[in-house]
């Protein structure tokens, strides 16, 4: 059984161990959550309403103790935990009280004018135990949201937080107490790759995983054999385009809070920006300003604190000597101390798409920026990426913002703003191409984890028996006039099928206009 340290990467401070979670007590929980869905997936919403209600009281009264904490884990500032992590999930649980009901109601759906009598819905039910396998960078949000999304729904669930922010495990696992809930309805497990393999090894309904690509493309291939569904919130490589009629002030100070912001390590960080010609100076001389602004360190009060994992930061050096080697230069910052983990902001200027800062996810505090001739050139080098996950668009002009971000491939997309649209509950959130596939938060966010069945009720038989055994030639007759009047609505008379109608009719018998959903018609059938 291996053992993870609760460390603080931006000092060091070592807090202790928690054990991992071993193949044997992986299967038990997944047995254990088997059952517990047996009951929990036949509460009323309101039920479910009522534990979430109380986890989301609990987060409020301890927010600033968990924002510390969650610092501490993770070496980002208590800003950053308290905002990012602390805040989006009680805004998250809010949405889901207010919403839930109308989303996971059955939604009524149009039968069409031919099938008249008959009436059709669909229903939205739990799937199941579901696996949440959850990253470093905010731990405790991208853990606990996907996980409410898939209690409030009425499955239980199975959570694996990252083995490099062990803490923030435990703090959830707290938080979940708290809520009491019902027994083995939410199950924390604490461990690194072999148990997240175990998990997904255990069959799980459902697996909701953010983090890699390289990752989600095994955890895909591995739910691939047993056709588990999945949804994947991968990386990104998001980018900012600046036009020549922008607010250049504001779009500097954006593109260096949404490129160094929790230090970088975020998926939809401002990793490439792009910006015309016209306007390059002055916003390239702004960002390097704003730039060296930046207070970084621990106190309460600074604004970028260390990174969180030391393999990361092996990657952003790795990155940033290959830009400098194809002649790249560095405008601000740029010095990494292999024996911190406080890489500071660092500015990039002449890169391109021939470098891996351009091409691939650094997830650091480095921000290339690359000078555009025009709007087409613009939209052609935000294309020019295997990821799809966010980007912007900034300009004075909305109508011109809006032409250039309808024709970026990605999933999401802000206008004059950055990163922020994550945050909003009600907007559905994931990406394209690598980036992922499936979407969270928003309606689509709670149906992901429901079973969805289409529902058909027939209140007459009168329709079904014109078009079941046995065939005739009025039949025919009917169902050519039926597609000649999708066809052309004008000219919606036609003598033949009118006669060939009347014929059905006067030939059929009574009983061709019973509802034989009646209980008078199932004794009939008895009979």
């Amino acid at each position: 059984m291996g053992l993870l340290e609760l460390t603080n990467p931006a000092t060091g401070e070592v807090r202790g161990v928690l054990a991992e979670y071993t193949e044997a007590e992986v299967q038990a929980a997944m047995a254990k959550a088997r059952e517990a869905f047996v009951r929990w997936g036949q509460t009323s919403l309101a039920e479910r309403l009522a534990y979430v209600r109380k986890l989301r009281l609990y987060l409020a009264d301890h927010a600033d103790e968990l924002a510390k904490e969650i610092a501490f884990d993770t070496g980002k500032v208590f800003m950053d935990a308290l905002a990012a992590d602390v805040y989006t999930t009680v805004d998250a649980i809010r949405y889901f009280e207010k919403n839930a009901g109308k989303i996971l109601a059955p939604q009524r759906r149009k039968s069409g004018p031919v099938f008249i009598g008959k009436k059709v819905y669909v229903t939205y039910r739990p799937i199941g135990a579901v696996a949440v396998i959850s990253p470093w960078n905010y731990p405790f949000q991208l853990s606990m949201i996907p996980a409410i999304s898939a209690l409030v729904s009425g499955n239980t669930v199975l959570l694996k937080p990252s083995e490099v922010t062990p803490l923030t495990g435990l703090l959830m696992e707290r938080a979940f107490r708290a809520a009491e809930l019902p027994d083995g309805v939410v199950q924390v497990l604490h461990g690194g790759r072999e148990t997240g393999q175990a998990l997904v090894a255990a069959k799980p309904d459902t697996i909701f995983f953010t983090g890699s690509v390289p990752t989600g493309k095994k955890i895909a291939a591995a739910a691939a054999e047993h056709l588990i569904p999945v949804v994947l919130e991968l990386g990104g490589k998001d980018p900012m385009i600046v036009l020549d009629d922008a607010d250049l002030e504001l779009a500097a100070e954006a593109a260096v809070w949404g490129g160094f912001t929790n230090c970088g390590q975020v998926c939809m960080s401002v990793e490439r920006v792009y910006v015309h010609e016209q306007v390059y100076d002055r916003f390239e001389r702004l960002v390097a300003e704003k730039t060296a602004a930046i207070r970084q360190g621990s106190g309460e009060t600074d604004d970028v604190g260390s990174m969180t994992f030391a393999r990361q930061r092996e990657i952003v050096r790795d990155h940033l000597e290959d830009a400098q080697e194809k002649g790249a230069r560095v405008l601000t910052g740029g010095q990494i101390d292999p024996h911190s983990m406080f890489v500071p902001p660092t500015v990039l200027v002449d890169a391109d798409h021939r470098m891996k800062i351009v091409m691939e996810e650094t997830f650091g505090p480095v921000l290339p920026i690359m000078r555009v001739r025009s709007d087409e050139e613009a939209v052609r080098l935000a294309n020019d990426s295997a990821y799809g996950l966010n980007a912007s668009v900034w300009s004075g002009d909305p109508a011109r913002a809006r032409r250039i971000a309808s024709r970026l491939v990605t999933g999401n997309v802000c206008i004059n703003d950055v990163i922020v649209n994550v945050a909003i509950p009600d907007l559905p959130f994931g990406g394209v191409k690598d980036s992922g596939i499936g979407r969270y938060h928003g309606p689509e966010g709670l149906r992901a984890f429901c079973r969805q069945t289409s529902v058909l009720e027939s209140r007459s038989s009168f329709l079904s028996l014109l078009t079941w055994y046995p065939y005739s030639k009025e039949k025919i007759e009917l169902v050519r006039w039926l597609i000649k009047l999708h066809g052309n609505r004008k000219k919606w008379f036609d003598l033949q099928a009118a006669g060939a109608l009347w014929r059905l009719l006067t030939n059929r018998k009574p009983d061709l206009f019973r509802n034989r959903g009646t209980a008078e018609s199932q004794r009939d059938m008895k009979g």
